[in-house]
């Protein structure tokens, strides 16, 4: 009878804390791997096509403002790759 209400209780045979440890460990594990497929599939890092956007950016306000005249500022996006 004791035995039996000491698995029961956890105390008895069981995983008890690590068992507790290993479940968190599995939990946070899976959260992650959303995380990152969400990641992936938004379009990764952003860091690539948020740099050529930004660089594309700079150079229409440039030539908005009249540092550049049109000829430059073609001349710089096609060495940009844009």
């Amino acid at each position: 009878m004791w035995g039996y209400m000491g698995n029961m209780m956890g105390y008895g045979g069981g995983w008890g804390f690590v068992g507790v440890v290993h479940m968190l460990l599995w939990w946070v594990l899976i959260i992650l791997a959303i995380a990152v497929l969400i990641r992936w599939l938004i379009g990764g890092t952003g860091r690539s096509g948020s740099s050529s956007d930004r660089s594309l950016e700079i150079l229409r306000e440039r030539y908005a403002r009249g540092e550049i005249d049109k000829n430059e500022f073609e001349t710089r996006k096609r060495d940009l790759g844009l």
